[in-house]
């Protein structure tokens, strides 16, 4: 699963390998320690454009579908199991028309041992931006403002990062993240099933290292989080 996660720099140069049209002038700051509920940069692809118009956009972690009542209803739905995605109504028509690619410099995740759980920091070995994919909704609120939120698909873990947790985000290279981004796609299972199969490629370009229990405290958003404990 992914309930953590880190975005060091933002703007356009975090998605250059995306085509990114439009940055919008409100993203959110760094932050090392991203929680659910707050906000974050993600890369939509609008087809209500002539041509489509793809955008970084500033966005709530956590999915609020339309015809939520409330907000509450997202802070159980910042991560979607990409096998159910078709028979959960939350997502269903997210998945047919509302696709996004959420650009991370890495997530947090914590591993079992025999002194409790001990945070762990993964990322790119030389780097470079991870990229998730999700899913995004708008939501107005009663002041007749529009929400846009998001969650992060994930999938059974493999490889090394199976020894840490049994989930694991759906990571994208830019190559699947460009076609699960394609508002003229007729079948994004094909897209979410051929990124799923090639995660074992992508993650191997992937390292960990332990780092200090402050990051569990949502309040704790520096830098040295995540510094080698």
């Amino acid at each position: 699963m992914c309930g953590r996660f880190v975005v060091a720099r933002v703007g356009s140069e975090l998605v250059s390998e995306l085509r990114v049209d439009l940055v919008s002038d409100d993203l959110p700051a760094p932050s090392y320690n991203v929680a659910p509920t707050q906000s974050a940069a993600i890369v939509v692809d609008s087809a209500k454009t002539t041509p489509p118009t793809r955008r970084l956009e500033s966005a709530r972690w956590g999915l609020v579908p339309g015809w939520a009542k409330d907000l509450s209803i997202g802070s159980r739905a910042f991560n979607a199991r990409s096998e159910e995605l078709e028979q959960k109504p939350m997502f269903r028509s997210a998945l047919r028309a509302r696709r996004a690619v959420v650009p991370a410099t890495g997530y947090y995740e914590w591993k079992k041992d025999d002194d409790g759980k001990v945070p762990l920091f993964v990322h790119h070995e030389a780097g470079d931006p991870l990229l998730f994919a999700g899913l995004y909704e708008w939501w107005r609120d009663p002041d007749d403002a529009w929400v846009l939120s998001f969650t992060i698909l994930t999938r059974s873990s493999v490889g090394g990062l199976g020894s840490i947790h049994h989930r694991m985000p759906v990571f994208l290279d830019a190559d699947h993240a460009d076609a699960w981004l394609d508002t003229d796609l007729d079948e994004p299972r094909d897209v979410l099933d051929a990124a799923i199969e090639d995660a074992p490629r992508v993650a191997e370009a992937f390292a960990w290292h332990e780092v200090g229990r402050a990051v569990g405290n949502v309040r704790n958003d520096e830098p040295s989080l995540i510094d080698p404990a």
